[in-house]
């Protein structure tokens, strides 16, 4: 197993987020998180990467429990974790080319790299990482506050692939978008998790791009696990939530689709 939780609680005061949640992820599996807000998802992901501590449990990345870390030891496991936040979080003053080689150039990446790399190969990275999301070397010298809101996020996640993280780590990806640069970020996660074989993690509430693109999907609840299972497994579930958000979406789509896209929930 790459990503393993194992009966961890956290609260904020008096609210309990997560109580005792356990599961697992496979390696190179894309893994989404639904549930209301406030229910731990993004505590979920925080806590992986050590931006947030639990109060019980343990959290193992590659068998390592990352609850056990000190700031040392989490920045390498950080180096391995490639998180996408809600908002692009681009450096203003900082071009398209600056923001996506920042990553490239901190302390932590040279060490682990073993020196610094030569300035070719990082505007090599930069290209071929644009590339990936769908973007242009023509961009490069462009200030963030001079592209769209969707290449903004694009152009995000070209600096969170720089590195080669071995996990994707998507925190509400779509926040912000039209309903056709949603699905083109959706398509994204699929298709580079699957090229670049990682292990993807999204935290959402979009019910229909989880039975899309997930190989599994993991409803939280007042700090519980309603389900941890496959698609046309979920589809099955009698719990009221998951009724909610699978009616929900089967509203959103065209009468000729829901069937083929829902087949077993209850209309």
């Amino acid at each position: 197993m790459s990503i393993r939780f194992e009966q961890v609680s956290k609260s904020f005061g008096s609210k309990r987020v997560l109580d005792g949640v356990s599961f697992e992820v496979e390696r190179g599996e894309i893994l989404f998180i639904l549930g209301r807000s406030g229910m731990g998802k993004s505590v979920t992901l925080k806590q992986m990467i050590g931006l947030l501590k639990p109060d019980s449990g343990h959290i193992y990345v590659d068998h390592q429990d990352v609850t056990q870390l000190d700031e040392n030891q989490l920045a390498r496991v950080r180096q391995k974790c490639g998180m996408v936040f809600q908002h692009p979080a681009l450096l203003d003053s900082l071009t398209v080319y600056e923001n996506i080689a920042f990553g490239l150039k901190t302390v932590q990446f040279i060490r682990s790299a073993g020196g610094a790399l030569p300035e070719e190969e990082i505007k090599r990275r930069v290209i071929e990482k644009l590339a990936l999301v769908h973007l242009g070397p023509e961009i490069l010298d462009r200030l963030p506050s001079e592209l769209s809101y969707g290449m903004q996020k694009r152009v995000s996640l070209a600096r969170t692939l720089a590195p080669n993280p071995s996990y994707l780590l998507f925190d509400e990806p779509t926040t912000g978008l039209d309903p056709i640069t949603t699905n083109a970020v959706n398509d994204l996660i699929h298709d580079l998790s699957r090229k670049l074989q990682v292990t993807s993690l999204v935290v959402s509430h979009d019910m229909a791009c989880a039975l899309k693109i997930a190989d599994r999907i993991l409803v939280l609840d007042h700090g519980k696990i309603l389900a941890h299972t496959s698609n046309e497994l979920l589809k099955l579930s009698q719990e009221p939530l998951i009724q909610d958000f699978l009616s929900e979406t089967l509203a959103l789509l065209p009468p000729e689709e829901r069937f083929d896209s829902l087949a077993g929930v209850r209309q």
